[in-house]
């Protein structure tokens, strides 16, 4: 693990995050993230975007795909409602011989390094939690850690965004905070073709027709103004595809497509998910190629 000095103390940086995303979703999001963390002037600063919208619509994968873009490493920050200042920061452990280590966070590991931060689900973080951070989201760009005595200023090329999930707020956030996160970018259900792009991007295994029926499901559930994101979509293929794999595994014939479709949409989303099945889908499914 890599240790850099900050005004005389040790700290040990977080290895930065290496993940199997691509966006696939409208690149005009990329844009308007991209730009947001541009630098115009000597005398300008990034802005601290916030990604916005329903659980599972990619606003984490949009984030680490502008990163990426860019560079740069990138440190993804899981928030809960348990997140204290000082795991935002610097945390104390217990090394051998009873010494104190101190452990940079992801967010403190990219501004040293002057990687991205992104703060995934930041909504769901107490105030107390966001407000040691409101230094380094305005001009002053810094942080203090009272644990480790130590003011970390950001690397000129540290960008940071935070995810939030339009119907998952545990926390109202006070508007000093508000005022340090703009833009707000908000990321909705992709159309359909990219759907089925996301799909098929996830799902190479997955035959066409099955990856045709999910985009249908999804399509009708988004028509009804359902939460269901393509993340569920994919749960759905992934599940019927090991039932039906799991069955002719075990020596029988792993049962028929289509049922194992209608019994994963049951299983994954709840019994309330199956009014987006079409009518002749769930009578007589055709079987997707290939299973």
């Amino acid at each position: 693990m890599e240790t850099v000095k900050i005004e005389g103390v040790e700290v040990a940086l977080a290895h930065p995050d290496e993940f199997p995303l691509e966006w696939t979703g409208r690149e005009e999001l990329l844009d308007q993230l991209l730009a947001a963390w541009l630098v115009v002037d000597p005398a300008d600063q990034p802005l601290h975007p916030r990604l916005v919208g329903k659980p599972g619509v990619g606003k984490t994968t949009l984030a680490y795909a502008a990163a990426k873009r860019l560079g740069r490493p990138v440190y993804v920050f899981q928030a809960t409602v348990d997140t204290r200042p000082e795991d935002l920061l610097i945390t104390p452990v217990i090394a051998e011989q009873g010494r104190i280590r101190y452990v940079a966070s992801g967010v403190v590991s990219a501004m040293v390094k002057g990687g991205v931060a992104v703060l995934d689900e930041g909504n769901r973080m107490s105030e107390k939690s966001w407000a040691s951070l409101a230094p380094l989201l305005d001009v002053r760009r810094t942080v203090e850690s009272i644990v480790a005595g130590v003011k970390v200023k950001a690397h000129p090329e540290f960008r940071f965004v935070t995810t939030m999930n339009d119907d998952a707020s545990t926390f109202e956030l006070p508007d000093y905070i508000h005022s340090r996160l703009t833009p707000t970018i908000l990321v909705d259900f992709p159309e359909e073709e990219e759907e089925r792009a996301i799909l098929a991007g996830n799902l190479p295994f997955a035959p066409e027709e099955l990856v045709r029926w999910v985009t249908a499901f999804l399509r009708r559930a988004h028509e009804a103004d359902e939460p269901y994101s393509v993340r569920d979509g994919i749960n759905v293929a992934r599940y019927a595809l090991k039932r039906l794999a799991w069955g002719a595994r075990s020596g029988g014939d792993g049962g028929k497509p289509g049922a194992r479709l209608l019994e994963s949409v049951r299983a994954v989303l709840g019994d309330d998910a199956l009014r987006y099945v079409a009518d002749e889908a769930a009578t007589r499914p055709r079987g997707p190629r290939g299973i």
